[in-house]
């Protein structure tokens, strides 16, 4: 809000009493007035701001892995559950910034890939390993998402995409391994209320490395 101060010139001391007298009613009336507007305005104003935005988000996911790559070929091969948690700082209806971390497991082999492998032929490879991944990711809602009270416009259900850039921690038999990573998501948000949301998101995290 911002306060106004309008400074005149002095009355007229040469001037007739009965505008004198005027000029003082009017001054009277004019501060009053202001008085007044004031006060109606300032509780409205203070009505418009209550409403909460809440800046930061905190949560768990669930969800499947899997891993793609010379040992499995098809995405939906060798799934995996998966949990972890999410922190979200909310920059406005628009843009978000996450912090992801979840564990679970990769599996693979080199059998019924349609790839001939000669070192594997007489005896095949498997893995099966657990991994840690963290990441930080930058979130764009395609449409402003909220309430519709904290900003007008704001609607409860969006679609979002997500790039960030991340870590994978792999735990094998032979090696550990750590390699960073590129994620990147497509997904939906739902304000199911003020501070509850519900999320669906598929996301491929780009591993830097070969040896996971």
């Amino acid at each position: 809000m911002r306060a106004v101060v309008i400074k005149g010139k002095g009355e007229n001391k040469k001037a007739p009493g009965i505008l004198q007298k005027l000029f003082r009613i009017y001054n009277k009336v004019k501060r009053t007035w202001l008085a007044t507007l004031l006060f109606v305005a300032l509780p409205y104003g203070a009505m418009a701001q209550g409403d909460p935005l809440y800046l930061m988000e905190a949560g768990g996911t669930l969800g499947l892995v899997t891993y793609l790559g010379d040992f499995n070929a098809n995405i939906f091969r060798g799934a995996q559950p998966m949990g972890g948690l999410v922190l979200r700082r909310v920059i406005n209806p628009y843009m978000h910034l996450r912090l992801a971390a979840f564990a679970g497991k990769i599996k693979g082999s080199s059998q019924g890939n349609g790839t001939y492998y000669p070192a594997y032929a007489a005896s095949p490879y498997h893995f099966n390993r657990r991994l840690v991944d963290v990441s930080v990711a930058y979130e764009y809602n395609f449409w402003p998402y909220g309430t519709g009270r904290e900003y007008r416009g704001a609607k409860p259900l969006t679609p979002f995409i997500a790039i960030g850039l991340g870590g994978t921690f792999v735990k094998g038999k032979e090696k550990n391994v750590f390699t960073a990573n590129i994620p990147i998501g497509v997904g939906g948000k739902y304000k199911v209320a003020p501070r509850v949301n519900l999320g669906i998101e598929w996301a491929m995290h780009f591993s830097l490395s070969d040896e996971l």
